[in-house]
């Protein structure tokens, strides 16, 4: 199967030692390489997740990598399964993923890598929001709503939301978008009792997640999680969660209403790549993507790597008890 990537790539040995732009396993078939994680079978019953250092902005992959993206997505992801485990079983094995590929592909594996369950996936982005932002603040300017749940009037871009709200996607196929529905509409794509208890966990994943978050100075202004069922049915958290990938991270300290705030996640990628050009023109968001310059790619690197930190430090709290809005 090929890879989702149609920008001009650099050759392997021109790449910074460790970074993994697509793996190539011969021990594991391949299941699906998606736009991060490439997608291997392990028997019937579990899949070799690795997160390559890929990175993908308006659902065009980039042809150049984030050196050590996947490691900084894995150990984010690995940290938030645990800390929310309590709320909805999750899909991880448990096992070492080092353990079911040969020994000459363990470089390629070892600590980007998740060891899951296979599950039937639901055909859904599990969105929450708490912020208005990117989209969202887009709609509610025209209509006061986002993805048709309605809001008070005189919010902001980038204001606090008075309660998390539940906006799911239909998951596009790859290259495509994803398309924003209502929660009405998810009821004819599963049972209604089943799209009531997503929407209660994702909320209350978010909204948790969130809490400590600021803590830690960071603000999850919105997410997404994608679910999944076991064999008896059980519903599962599955693929990541909780990344710069997945989701909007501001920095507390500089949060302010009214604008765009800095960002930990793939926002800088895009500002960058609104004012990029293709052969002289301005990139129309299609394939092939604007090349990288070596800049951006360890400004974004050293993004995601502070997020982490943040989060993951054992240093002192801060309040983040109160979201302070300034405009």
């Amino acid at each position: 199967m090929n890879p989702p990537i149609n920008t001009p790539t650099p050759p392997s040995d021109k790449l910074p030692a460790g970074t993994l732009l697509e793996s190539h396993l011969h021990s594991l078939p391949l299941l699906a390489r998606g736009k991060v994680r490439d997608n291997y079978a392990v028997g019937a019953d579990r899949i070799l997740m690795v997160a390559s250092d890929r990175i993908s902005a308006f659902d065009v992959v980039m042809g150049q990598p984030i050196p050590g993206k996947g490691v900084l997505l894995t150990r984010m992801a690995l940290f938030w399964f645990d800390k929310l485990a309590h709320i909805v079983p999750n899909h991880l094995t448990g096992e070492a993923p080092e353990g079911v590929v040969a020994a000459d592909e363990v470089a390629q594996v070892a600590g980007r890598s998740m060891l899951v369950k296979r599950l039937r996936p639901l055909p859904l982005e599990a969105v929450v929001r708490g912020y208005l932002a990117g989209s969202g603040w887009k709609e509610y300017q025209h209509d006061g709503t986002v993805c048709g749940v309605p809001l008070p009037p005189g919010l902001h871009n980038a204001s606090r939301l008075p309660e998390p709200i539940f906006t799911p996607a239909t998951k596009a196929a790859m290259g495509d978008h994803d398309e924003n529905i209502s929660y009405a509409q998810l009821c004819t794509l599963i049972d209604p009792a089943l799209a009531d208890k997503v929407r209660s966990i994702a909320i209350r994943l978010y909204a948790e997640a969130a809490a400590f978050a600021l803590t830690r100075g960071i603000i999850i202004a919105d997410t997404k999680f994608e679910f999944g069922l076991d064999e008896q049915d059980r519903l599962v958290l599955m693929d990541e969660i909780l990344t710069p990938d997945s989701s909007r991270f501001w920095p507390l300290d500089t949060y302010q209403e009214g604008g765009n705030p800095p960002s930990f996640d793939k926002q800088f990628l895009r500002d960058w790549l609104e004012t990029a050009t293709v052969d002289g023109k301005p990139w129309d968001k299609r394939a092939p993507a604007p090349a990288l310059p070596l800049g951006i790619a360890e400004a974004s690197a050293s993004r995601y790597q502070a997020a982490l930190t943040m989060l993951t430090s054992q240093g002192e709290e801060k309040d983040g008890g109160e979201v302070t809005r300034r405009s």
